[in-house]
């Protein structure tokens, strides 16, 4: 909230017609409320932990984006700042993105434990010619492990889409008009990447909340 209130301040100034500024952080304040209510709901087990972290994620979107503005609109009251504010947010921008690809890339290598196919050789490598028992061979057929799928598809997405943001990144989204062109990732692209990255951030955790309260028979 004290971050919102900073954000009311900056980029809401007195005498101006800020209206799409307003919409911004007004509906993020809604998203922060609807992250507690639906974490708390008795049916949902959920925590507020988490639900705090993404609701401060979704504010630093917000406010990543209404800084992204261009530097001449009267709304933006960080334009005394604005090669600070560009440097930080490019900054930042790339380091969330390697970050993210690392992580991509950890959890994906940990969960291919078993890379090959059932039927290949060497899936039975460690399996016994001859069983001793009933009960052995039943025991071991509990024990064979199961392939893990493993996507490469989804694997070089991920790579592709890091990749393609990083270029934008650096490019400043190919604008290149006035003052803004000699500022890194400043300009109204920039403004909507941000806020559609909060709006499907906060889309993305209130379906893992409530998919499986709606879909109780599949697994998430």
């Amino acid at each position: 909230f004290s971050f919102s209130g900073l954000l009311f301040h900056w980029f809401t100034p007195s005498g101006h017609d800020c209206g799409i500024n307003l919409f911004f952080i007004v509906f993020t304040l809604i998203l922060v409320f609807v992250f507690a209510i639906v974490a708390l709901h008795p049916k949902i087990n959920g925590s507020l932990l988490p639900a705090s972290v993404i609701a401060l994620y979704c504010t630093y979107l917000c406010y990543s984006g209404l800084s992204s503005e261009p530097r001449d609109y009267e709304c933006n009251g960080l334009h005394n700042h604005s090669k600070a504010v560009s440097t930080g947010s490019l900054s930042l921008g790339l380091l969330t993105t390697i970050l993210s690809v690392v992580y991509s890339a950890v959890r994906a290598g940990s969960s291919a434990t078993v890379l090959s196919a059932p039927d290949s050789p060497r899936a039975g490598a460690d399996k016994p010619l001859l069983p001793f028992s009933k009960a052995d061979e039943e025991a071991e057929k509990k024990d064979v492990p199961r392939p893990v799928t493993y996507s490469y598809s989804f694997f070089h997405l991920i790579f592709s889409l890091a990749s393609m943001y990083s270029a934008m990144l650096l490019t400043g989204w190919s604008t290149s008009v006035g003052e803004s062109g000699k500022l890194v990732d400043v300009g109204w692209p920039s403004v909507w990447v941000r806020i559609a990255t909060q709006w499907a951030t906060a889309g993305l955790y209130i379906w893992s909340l409530v998919a499986p309260l709606l879909f109780p028979d599949r697994e998430f």
